[in-house]
């Protein structure tokens, strides 16, 4: 089976986006926090959170509205401190 390409010979760009959370103490909120990225961010992958850093990571090559995000985490009860994003490059096994 052929591995996906971009469309025409482009690169797909994605991007890294930490997140600074309040409120996260446990694996639950972890999970809540997860569950709540993927639903607000339809193309959000290696999604995952740590409570004991109050962080959550998640890499996408489509558009994050940061402002709806921050709704839905305060929707659950959390508070998106603040989001940062970076040019995310993926590493090969040796690299």
């Amino acid at each position: 089976m052929a591995k996906p390409q971009a469309s025409r010979g482009r690169e797909v760009r994605m991007t890294k986006y930490t997140l600074k959370i309040d409120g996260m103490m446990c694996g639950m909120c972890e999970a809540h926090i997860n569950d709540v990225i993927r639903r607000e961010v339809a193309k959000a992958k290696k999604v995952s959170s740590s409570a004991g850093k109050g962080v959550s990571t998640f890499v996408t090559d489509g558009v994050v509205d940061e402002e709806r995000l921050k709704k839905a985490i305060a929707d659950t009860g959390y508070t998106l401190v603040s989001m940062e994003s970076e040019p995310y490059v993926k590493r090969g096994l040796f690299g």
